[in-house]
Protein backbone atom coordinates (compact mmCIF):
# COMPACT_ATOMS: atom_id res chain seq x y z
CA UNK A 1 0.00 0.00 0.00
CA UNK A 2 1.31 3.44 -0.95
CA UNK A 3 0.10 6.44 1.04
CA UNK A 4 0.61 10.13 0.26
CA UNK A 5 2.39 12.53 2.59
CA UNK A 6 0.83 12.37 6.08
CA UNK A 7 0.78 16.18 6.17
CA UNK A 8 -2.42 15.91 4.13
CA UNK A 9 -4.23 14.87 7.28
CA UNK A 10 -2.60 17.56 9.38
CA UNK A 11 -3.85 20.17 6.90
CA UNK A 12 -7.45 18.89 7.09
CA UNK A 13 -9.67 20.03 9.95
CA UNK A 14 -12.55 18.16 8.34
CA UNK A 15 -12.87 16.06 5.24
CA UNK A 16 -15.07 16.31 2.18
CA UNK A 17 -17.90 13.94 3.01
CA UNK A 18 -19.19 13.69 -0.56
CA UNK A 19 -15.72 12.86 -1.83
CA UNK A 20 -15.31 10.04 0.69
CA UNK A 21 -18.75 8.68 -0.15
CA UNK A 22 -18.00 8.70 -3.88
CA UNK A 23 -14.64 6.96 -3.58
CA UNK A 24 -14.24 3.19 -3.97
CA UNK A 25 -10.44 2.77 -3.77
CA UNK A 26 -10.61 -1.03 -3.40
CA UNK A 27 -13.21 -1.44 -6.17
CA UNK A 28 -15.40 -3.08 -3.55
CA UNK A 29 -18.89 -1.91 -4.52
CA UNK A 30 -20.02 -5.19 -6.07
CA UNK A 31 -18.40 -7.37 -3.41
CA UNK A 32 -19.86 -5.38 -0.51
CA UNK A 33 -23.35 -5.56 -2.00
CA UNK A 34 -23.26 -9.26 -1.06
CA UNK A 35 -22.51 -8.55 2.59
CA UNK A 36 -26.13 -8.68 3.86
CA UNK A 37 -26.65 -12.09 2.29
CA UNK A 38 -23.37 -13.42 3.68
CA UNK A 39 -24.27 -12.16 7.14
CA UNK A 40 -27.79 -13.50 6.86
CA UNK A 41 -26.40 -16.95 6.13
CA UNK A 42 -23.58 -16.60 8.68
CA UNK A 43 -21.24 -17.60 5.86
CA UNK A 44 -17.98 -17.13 7.71
CA UNK A 45 -15.94 -18.88 5.01
CA UNK A 46 -17.13 -16.41 2.37
CA UNK A 47 -16.68 -13.46 4.77
CA UNK A 48 -13.12 -14.58 5.49
CA UNK A 49 -12.42 -14.84 1.78
CA UNK A 50 -13.92 -11.38 1.20
CA UNK A 51 -11.70 -9.86 3.88
CA UNK A 52 -8.69 -11.69 2.43
CA UNK A 53 -9.43 -10.27 -1.02
CA UNK A 54 -9.63 -6.74 0.42
CA UNK A 55 -6.31 -7.30 2.20
CA UNK A 56 -4.74 -8.31 -1.11
CA UNK A 57 -6.18 -5.25 -2.86
CA UNK A 58 -5.12 -2.75 -0.21
CA UNK A 59 -1.59 -4.21 -0.15
CA UNK A 60 -1.12 -3.26 -3.81
CA UNK A 61 -3.31 -0.14 -3.78
CA UNK A 62 -2.03 3.40 -4.16
CA UNK A 63 -4.05 5.66 -1.86
CA UNK A 64 -3.99 9.08 -3.48
CA UNK A 65 -5.74 11.21 -0.86
CA UNK A 66 -6.81 11.48 2.74
CA UNK A 67 -10.38 10.82 1.68
CA UNK A 68 -9.39 7.63 -0.14
CA UNK A 69 -7.72 6.32 3.02
CA UNK A 70 -10.93 6.86 4.98
CA UNK A 71 -12.99 5.16 2.27
CA UNK A 72 -10.64 2.17 2.32
CA UNK A 73 -10.94 1.85 6.10
CA UNK A 74 -14.73 2.10 5.78
CA UNK A 75 -14.87 -0.88 3.42
CA UNK A 76 -12.37 -3.07 5.26
CA UNK A 77 -13.99 -2.28 8.61
CA UNK A 78 -17.52 -3.35 7.76
CA UNK A 79 -16.29 -6.75 6.57
CA UNK A 80 -14.06 -7.21 9.61
CA UNK A 81 -16.97 -6.26 11.87
CA UNK A 82 -19.17 -8.79 10.11
CA UNK A 83 -16.69 -11.56 10.83
CA UNK A 84 -16.53 -10.58 14.49
CA UNK A 85 -20.31 -10.62 14.71
CA UNK A 86 -20.14 -14.32 13.86
CA UNK A 87 -17.56 -15.01 16.54
CA UNK A 88 -14.35 -14.80 14.51
CA UNK A 89 -11.54 -12.37 15.29
CA UNK A 90 -10.79 -10.82 11.88
CA UNK A 91 -7.05 -10.33 12.40
CA UNK A 92 -6.68 -13.90 13.64
CA UNK A 93 -8.56 -15.21 10.59
CA UNK A 94 -6.81 -12.91 8.08
CA UNK A 95 -3.47 -11.81 9.60
CA UNK A 96 -2.49 -9.92 6.47
CA UNK A 97 -5.26 -7.37 7.15
CA UNK A 98 -3.56 -6.11 10.31
CA UNK A 99 -0.72 -4.09 8.67
CA UNK A 100 -3.15 -2.11 6.46
CA UNK A 101 -5.43 -1.43 9.43
CA UNK A 102 -2.48 -0.13 11.44
CA UNK A 103 -1.16 1.94 8.53
CA UNK A 104 -4.53 3.51 7.69
CA UNK A 105 -5.17 4.25 11.36
CA UNK A 106 -1.80 5.92 11.88
CA UNK A 107 -2.03 7.81 8.64
CA UNK A 108 -5.47 9.18 9.43
CA UNK A 109 -4.61 9.78 13.12
CA UNK A 110 -7.57 7.62 14.13
CA UNK A 111 -8.01 4.16 15.63
CA UNK A 112 -6.97 1.20 13.42
CA UNK A 113 -10.51 0.20 12.54
CA UNK A 114 -13.75 1.81 11.34
CA UNK A 115 -15.72 4.23 13.50
CA UNK A 116 -19.25 5.61 13.46
CA UNK A 117 -18.06 8.22 10.92
CA UNK A 118 -17.04 5.52 8.45
CA UNK A 119 -20.29 3.62 8.96
CA UNK A 120 -22.63 6.61 8.65
CA UNK A 121 -21.44 9.98 7.29
CA UNK A 122 -18.74 8.56 5.02
CA UNK A 123 -20.93 5.72 3.77
CA UNK A 124 -22.27 6.11 0.20
CA UNK A 125 -26.00 6.78 -0.12
CA UNK A 126 -28.43 4.86 -2.28
CA UNK A 127 -27.56 1.53 -3.88
CA UNK A 128 -23.89 1.81 -2.87
CA UNK A 129 -24.72 2.01 0.85
CA UNK A 130 -22.63 -0.42 2.89
CA UNK A 131 -24.82 -2.25 5.43
CA UNK A 132 -24.51 -5.33 7.58
CA UNK A 133 -28.07 -6.51 7.04
CA UNK A 134 -29.69 -4.56 4.22
CA UNK A 135 -32.71 -4.06 6.49
CA UNK A 136 -34.54 -0.75 6.24
CA UNK A 137 -34.26 -0.29 10.00
CA UNK A 138 -30.48 -0.38 9.76
CA UNK A 139 -30.61 2.37 7.16
CA UNK A 140 -32.80 4.46 9.46
CA UNK A 141 -30.24 4.05 12.23
CA UNK A 142 -27.49 5.22 9.91
CA UNK A 143 -29.54 8.16 8.65
CA UNK A 144 -30.34 9.32 12.18
CA UNK A 145 -26.64 9.64 12.98
CA UNK A 146 -25.89 11.31 9.64
CA UNK A 147 -28.57 13.88 10.48
CA UNK A 148 -26.90 14.68 13.81
CA UNK A 149 -23.24 15.13 12.86
CA UNK A 150 -23.34 18.52 11.06
CA UNK A 151 -25.17 20.16 13.96
CA UNK A 152 -22.90 18.55 16.53
CA UNK A 153 -19.88 19.85 14.63
CA UNK A 154 -21.41 23.32 14.71
CA UNK A 155 -22.06 22.87 18.44
CA UNK A 156 -18.37 22.35 19.11
CA UNK A 157 -17.49 25.55 17.26
CA UNK A 158 -20.09 27.48 19.27
CA UNK A 159 -18.87 25.88 22.52
CA UNK A 160 -15.31 26.91 21.67
CA UNK A 161 -16.36 30.55 21.35
CA UNK A 162 -18.48 30.45 24.52
CA UNK A 163 -15.61 29.04 26.57
CA UNK A 164 -13.61 32.21 25.92
CA UNK A 165 -16.49 34.58 26.64
CA UNK A 166 -17.56 36.27 29.88
CA UNK A 167 -21.18 35.30 30.75
CA UNK A 168 -21.88 39.03 31.24
CA UNK A 169 -21.06 39.63 27.58
CA UNK A 170 -24.24 40.55 25.68
CA UNK A 171 -23.41 37.87 23.09
CA UNK A 172 -23.25 35.03 25.63
CA UNK A 173 -26.96 34.30 26.12
CA UNK A 174 -27.83 34.43 22.39
CA UNK A 175 -24.93 32.10 21.62
CA UNK A 176 -26.20 29.62 24.21
CA UNK A 177 -29.47 29.79 22.27
CA UNK A 178 -27.55 28.94 19.11
CA UNK A 179 -26.00 25.97 20.92
CA UNK A 180 -29.48 24.81 21.92
CA UNK A 181 -30.67 25.07 18.33
CA UNK A 182 -27.68 23.08 17.07
CA UNK A 183 -28.13 20.41 19.73
CA UNK A 184 -31.84 19.93 19.08
CA UNK A 185 -31.07 17.55 16.22
CA UNK A 186 -30.20 14.95 18.86
CA UNK A 187 -33.82 14.89 20.02
CA UNK A 188 -35.06 14.75 16.43
CA UNK A 189 -32.75 11.82 15.74
CA UNK A 190 -33.74 9.81 18.78
CA UNK A 191 -37.44 10.41 18.05
CA UNK A 192 -36.83 9.09 14.53
CA UNK A 193 -35.12 5.98 15.88
CA UNK A 194 -37.89 5.40 18.42
CA UNK A 195 -40.60 5.57 15.78
CA UNK A 196 -38.81 3.48 13.13
CA UNK A 197 -36.45 1.00 14.80
CA UNK A 198 -37.72 -1.64 17.18
CA UNK A 199 -35.75 -2.35 20.37
CA UNK A 200 -35.66 -6.04 19.46
CA UNK A 201 -34.13 -5.28 16.05
CA UNK A 202 -31.42 -3.13 17.57
CA UNK A 203 -30.67 -5.43 20.51
CA UNK A 204 -30.73 -8.75 18.69
CA UNK A 205 -29.88 -7.91 15.07
CA UNK A 206 -27.70 -4.79 15.03
CA UNK A 207 -25.95 -4.76 18.41
CA UNK A 208 -23.81 -7.86 17.65
CA UNK A 209 -22.24 -6.07 14.66
CA UNK A 210 -20.81 -3.35 16.91
CA UNK A 211 -18.63 -5.70 18.95
CA UNK A 212 -14.99 -4.87 19.54
CA UNK A 213 -12.18 -6.61 17.71
CA UNK A 214 -8.47 -6.62 18.40
CA UNK A 215 -5.70 -4.93 16.42
CA UNK A 216 -2.09 -5.00 17.61
CA UNK A 217 -3.22 -6.51 20.89
CA UNK A 218 -5.72 -3.74 21.66
CA UNK A 219 -9.52 -4.20 21.46
CA UNK A 220 -11.41 -1.42 19.67
CA UNK A 221 -15.17 -0.93 19.85
CA UNK A 222 -17.29 -1.03 16.73
CA UNK A 223 -18.99 2.00 15.12
CA UNK A 224 -21.30 2.91 18.02
CA UNK A 225 -23.63 5.93 18.00
CA UNK A 226 -22.12 6.80 21.40
CA UNK A 227 -19.08 8.00 19.46
CA UNK A 228 -21.15 11.02 18.39
CA UNK A 229 -19.67 13.83 20.49
CA UNK A 230 -22.61 14.99 22.63
CA UNK A 231 -20.30 14.39 25.59
CA UNK A 232 -17.95 17.06 24.21
CA UNK A 233 -20.77 19.58 24.60
CA UNK A 234 -21.20 18.29 28.16
CA UNK A 235 -17.50 18.88 28.72
CA UNK A 236 -17.73 22.56 27.85
CA UNK A 237 -21.12 23.19 29.46
CA UNK A 238 -20.56 21.41 32.81
CA UNK A 239 -18.46 18.24 32.80
CA UNK A 240 -14.95 19.72 32.75
CA UNK A 241 -15.22 20.53 36.48
CA UNK A 242 -18.54 19.06 37.69
CA UNK A 243 -18.18 15.45 36.58
CA UNK A 244 -18.17 12.11 38.39
CA UNK A 245 -15.50 9.40 38.00
CA UNK A 246 -17.63 6.90 36.07
CA UNK A 247 -18.67 9.40 33.39
CA UNK A 248 -15.14 10.82 33.30
CA UNK A 249 -13.77 7.33 32.60
CA UNK A 250 -16.35 6.77 29.88
CA UNK A 251 -15.48 10.11 28.29
CA UNK A 252 -11.74 9.35 28.30
CA UNK A 253 -12.38 5.94 26.75
CA UNK A 254 -14.71 7.40 24.11
CA UNK A 255 -12.55 10.30 22.96
CA UNK A 256 -10.12 8.02 21.09
CA UNK A 257 -12.89 7.19 18.60
CA UNK A 258 -13.38 10.84 17.64
CA UNK A 259 -12.02 12.83 14.75
CA UNK A 260 -8.60 14.40 15.42
CA UNK A 261 -10.01 17.95 15.78
CA UNK A 262 -12.54 16.69 18.33
CA UNK A 263 -9.79 15.05 20.34
CA UNK A 264 -7.97 18.37 20.26
CA UNK A 265 -11.17 20.02 21.53
CA UNK A 266 -11.23 17.60 24.46
CA UNK A 267 -7.58 18.32 25.28
CA UNK A 268 -8.23 22.08 25.29
CA UNK A 269 -11.36 21.95 27.43
CA UNK A 270 -10.84 19.05 29.85
CA UNK A 271 -9.36 21.31 32.53
CA UNK A 272 -11.18 24.56 31.74
CA UNK A 273 -13.85 26.14 33.91
CA UNK A 274 -17.26 25.05 32.65
CA UNK A 275 -19.98 27.47 31.55
CA UNK A 276 -22.22 26.36 34.42
CA UNK A 277 -19.50 27.06 36.98
CA UNK A 278 -18.78 30.49 35.49
CA UNK A 279 -22.43 31.52 35.65
CA UNK A 280 -23.04 29.97 39.07
CA UNK A 281 -20.02 31.77 40.53
CA UNK A 282 -21.22 35.10 39.16
CA UNK A 283 -24.70 34.55 40.56
CA UNK A 284 -23.24 33.77 43.99
CA UNK A 285 -20.86 36.71 43.97
CA UNK A 286 -23.44 39.40 43.30
CA UNK A 287 -25.00 41.24 46.20
CA UNK A 288 -28.72 41.97 45.92
CA UNK A 289 -30.53 41.07 42.75
CA UNK A 290 -28.41 39.42 40.05
CA UNK A 291 -27.53 41.38 36.94
CA UNK A 292 -30.11 40.93 34.19
CA UNK A 293 -27.42 39.77 31.77
CA UNK A 294 -26.40 37.00 34.17
CA UNK A 295 -30.06 36.04 34.62
CA UNK A 296 -30.43 35.73 30.85
CA UNK A 297 -27.26 33.65 30.56
CA UNK A 298 -28.44 31.34 33.36
CA UNK A 299 -31.86 31.06 31.73
CA UNK A 300 -30.43 30.08 28.37
CA UNK A 301 -28.10 27.56 29.99
CA UNK A 302 -31.06 26.08 31.87
CA UNK A 303 -32.93 25.79 28.57
CA UNK A 304 -30.00 23.98 26.99
CA UNK A 305 -29.61 21.62 29.94
CA UNK A 306 -33.33 20.91 29.88
CA UNK A 307 -33.01 19.94 26.23
CA UNK A 308 -30.05 17.65 26.97
CA UNK A 309 -32.08 16.18 29.83
CA UNK A 310 -34.98 15.39 27.50
CA UNK A 311 -32.63 13.69 25.04
CA UNK A 312 -31.07 11.61 27.78
CA UNK A 313 -34.45 10.67 29.18
CA UNK A 314 -35.54 9.35 25.80
CA UNK A 315 -32.21 7.62 25.31
CA UNK A 316 -32.67 5.82 28.62
CA UNK A 317 -36.17 4.78 27.56
CA UNK A 318 -34.78 3.16 24.38
CA UNK A 319 -31.87 1.59 26.26
CA UNK A 320 -34.10 0.10 28.93
CA UNK A 321 -36.24 -1.57 26.28
CA UNK A 322 -33.27 -2.78 24.21
CA UNK A 323 -31.37 -4.09 27.23
CA UNK A 324 -34.27 -5.53 29.20
CA UNK A 325 -33.63 -9.09 30.42
CA UNK A 326 -36.07 -10.66 27.96
CA UNK A 327 -34.57 -8.85 24.93
CA UNK A 328 -30.88 -8.16 25.44
CA UNK A 329 -27.93 -10.16 24.22
CA UNK A 330 -25.44 -7.85 25.98
CA UNK A 331 -25.29 -6.15 29.36
CA UNK A 332 -24.09 -2.77 28.07
CA UNK A 333 -24.43 -0.50 25.08
CA UNK A 334 -22.33 -0.59 21.94
CA UNK A 335 -20.37 2.41 23.21
CA UNK A 336 -19.43 0.56 26.39
CA UNK A 337 -21.90 2.25 28.75
CA UNK A 338 -24.40 0.33 30.91
CA UNK A 339 -27.90 1.74 31.34
CA UNK A 340 -27.03 2.70 34.92
CA UNK A 341 -24.35 5.10 33.65
CA UNK A 342 -26.92 6.75 31.38
CA UNK A 343 -29.08 7.32 34.46
CA UNK A 344 -26.17 8.90 36.36
CA UNK A 345 -25.44 11.24 33.43
CA UNK A 346 -29.11 12.24 33.41
CA UNK A 347 -28.92 12.97 37.14
CA UNK A 348 -25.82 15.11 36.63
CA UNK A 349 -27.57 17.01 33.84
CA UNK A 350 -30.54 17.65 36.16
CA UNK A 351 -28.27 18.87 38.95
CA UNK A 352 -26.57 21.37 36.68
CA UNK A 353 -29.91 22.52 35.27
CA UNK A 354 -31.10 23.18 38.85
CA UNK A 355 -28.05 25.40 39.48
CA UNK A 356 -29.21 27.66 36.66
CA UNK A 357 -32.73 28.12 38.08
CA UNK A 358 -32.46 31.74 39.18
CA UNK A 359 -34.68 32.64 42.14
CA UNK A 360 -35.37 36.34 42.85
CA UNK A 361 -34.42 37.74 46.24
CA UNK A 362 -37.26 40.27 46.31
CA UNK A 363 -40.81 40.62 45.09
CA UNK A 364 -39.66 43.27 42.60
CA UNK A 365 -38.04 40.55 40.52
CA UNK A 366 -40.76 37.93 40.47
CA UNK A 367 -40.56 37.90 36.68
CA UNK A 368 -36.77 37.62 36.51
CA UNK A 369 -37.06 33.90 36.04
CA UNK A 370 -36.77 31.60 33.10
CA UNK A 371 -39.53 32.14 30.53
CA UNK A 372 -42.48 29.80 30.90
CA UNK A 373 -41.58 28.05 27.67
CA UNK A 374 -38.17 27.04 29.00
CA UNK A 375 -39.32 24.08 31.08
CA UNK A 376 -38.98 25.22 34.68
CA UNK A 377 -39.64 22.96 37.63
CA UNK A 378 -43.16 24.39 37.88
CA UNK A 379 -44.10 23.04 34.47
CA UNK A 380 -45.69 19.62 34.07
CA UNK A 381 -43.35 16.95 32.83
CA UNK A 382 -43.08 17.02 29.06
CA UNK A 383 -43.98 14.02 26.98
CA UNK A 384 -41.08 11.64 26.54
CA UNK A 385 -38.99 12.92 29.45
CA UNK A 386 -37.65 10.27 31.76
CA UNK A 387 -38.87 10.97 35.27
Amino acid sequence: MTLPDSNLFEEHAYFNIKTIQNLDPLQADARLSTLPALNGNADTAALTQLLRSLAKDIATCRIESAEAALAAMRDIGIVAGSLKRHGIEPVAAVPEIEPPLIALGRYSNMIPRDTVHHYTSWNPPGERRRTYTGDEQERWLQDAVVHVFPNLSASLSISEALSEMDPRDARFAPMIGMLSDASRSMIDAIDSVTSRVSPVFFAQVMRPYFEEFTVEGTPYLGPAAAQAPLWLIDLCVWASDRNQPDYERFLLESVQYSLPPWRDFHARHASKTSLVTKVADLLQSQAGEPDEGIVQSASRLADLLYQLKVFRGRHIGIARRAYSPDVRLYDQGSGGAPVELLKRILDLTRENEALMQVRPRSHQHQNALRPASAGTAQQPQRQGEYA
